[in-house]
């Protein structure tokens, strides 16, 4: 995958959800660590779990379907090449036969091949597209499955393989219509005021006739969705809460799509890029109506990522307060975007900002927000307490946030500061912040003047 799923970050919550999800799968580039600090790399086979193929038709062959495979590792600071993925197809006897691509050696039985991916990236990308059709007389329900193993150069050790059988493909002849959506072309630089037509056909390569079909959308705050259909019910956005931004579409349409046909929406789908719009993203999946289920979910959703030109500025504030030996006082710093553009990190789940509070000498915090955690690192002065705060996913334009810490003054400092510092989730400035020097502010405590 190379996002994490829209619906999976509609919560406040869900970030660390998504960016655990992205960790465990592999698909994250690499952590940055210390020059000392030993590092490791691994190998990983991309493969779906479930591969669905159409039953042969009485007195014909069935009709191949392409399956997508590719191996990325874990860490950028390894250069791996020379990918060598083996694929093991014996399993499919009397259930599928394969069509072997132009960089896959198959053994003389044409079983198990070996197939050159070249250079391995970070990120999941298909490097080997083999073509799999039921067999003749493969009665609807056989199943069989295809098993992986491979190896690559680099990584620290040289030598780089992906876990024994950590991959593995079932293939199941089925009978049904086969609904997908073609991959858009995401889009950069594009002009708030603007509007867009979204690429959305829909073709059914199952063997059965698709009677209707269902619709869903999901278009981020920056997009407004301009097309309105009356097969369609729209929601948002609202953004209330803890929620994230949204319009939601909910559509059904009568329209048969019969095996091997493309067919359009009543009239094209636009979208208009809003003057808050920046990094944008439009989800929209399809799914037959009725009782039919579909043959292969994999290619029924797909996201479009719009890129506008357009900036956002993010502003902190500090304050001054003052107190003496063994008071407490509330020192709150805050946060503000100044716009004109909301932010968003709905595909990663990330928070849109993080900020390092690094209190005023002479302090101890007593309560912190609830956003807030302490985050002392090995290079802190452990006599000062760093504390790194978040937001959630999202940041609309003109969104005010407090963050009220209780301070107890210790001894009295003079002139007492502490730093604020916002900061993205990863690296170390906001690339849409035109305006940086009013991303740090100062908490003063006892000021002298």
């Amino acid at each position: 995958m190379s996002s994490v799923s829209v619906r999976r970050v509609l919560r406040r919550g869900a970030c660390v959800g998504a960016v655990a999800a992205l960790a465990a799968t592999g698909l994250g580039s690499g952590v940055a660590l210390a020059d000392d600090q030993a590092q490791s790399d691994q190998l990983w086979i991309q493969a779906p779990y479930e591969q669905s193929v159409t039953v042969a038709p009485d007195g014909d062959v069935a009709q191949y379907r392409s399956l997508a495979l590719g191996l990325y590792h874990d860490n950028d600071n390894f250069a791996v090449s020379d990918g060598r993925l083996t694929v093991d197809v014996s399993g499919l006897s009397g259930v599928a036969e394969v069509a072997w691509p132009d960089n896959c050696t198959p053994d003389d039985a044409g079983t198990v091949a070996v197939c050159d991916t070249g250079d391995v990236p970070t990120r999941y990308s298909a490097q080997v597209q083999l073509k799999v059709r039921a067999v003749t007389g493969a009665a609807v329900g056989a199943q069989g499955a295809i098993e992986y193993s491979a190896e690559a150069t680099g990584g620290p050790d040289g030598t780089l393989e992906a876990p024994e059988s950590s991959a593995e493909t079932f293939v199941t002849v089925g009978s049904g219509p086969d609904l997908g959506i073609s991959a858009p072309q995401d889009v950069a630089g594009v002009a708030p005021g603007s509007s867009l037509t979204v690429p959305f056909s829909v073709t059914n390569t199952g063997n059965e006739t698709a009677h209707g079909f269902h619709v869903n959308l999901w278009a981020t705050y920056g997009l407004d969705v301009v097309t309105r259909y009356p097969q369609c019910t729209y929601t948002g956005p609202d953004g209330g809460g803890e929620y994230t931004p949204m319009t939601y579409v909910t559509c059904s349409f009568d329209t048969d799509v019969a095996p091997g046909a493309t067919v359009e929406l009543p009239e094209p789908l636009r979208v208009a890029v809003t003057d808050h719009a920046l990094y944008e993203r439009f989800d929209y999946e399809v799914q037959p109506a009725g009782d039919a289920t579909d043959l292969d979910s994999s290619d029924n959703g797909r996201s479009w990522h719009i890129d506008a030109d357009n900036t956002a500025d993010f502003a902190v504030r500090g304050t001054q307060v003052s107190g003496a030996a063994g008071d407490t006082v509330t020192a709150a710093f805050r946060f503000v975007n100044r716009g004109p553009a909301w932010v968003g990190n709905v595909s990663s789940g990330d928070p849109v900002a993080v900020f390092d509070f690094h209190l005023p000498e002479g302090t101890t915090a007593t309560s912190v927000p609830s956003t807030c955690r302490n985050a002392w690192t090995s290079g802190d002065d452990p006599a000062v307490g760093h504390y790194a705060c978040t937001l959630p996913t999202w940041a609309k334009q003109d969104l005010k946030v407090r963050f009220p810490f209780k301070l107890r003054i210790d001894r009295v400092v003079p002139d007492a500061t502490g730093r604020v510092v916002a900061r993205p989730e990863s690296g170390t400035s906001f690339a849409f912040d035109p305006h940086s020097k009013n991303n740090s502010a100062e908490v003063v405590v006892n000021p002298s003047a």
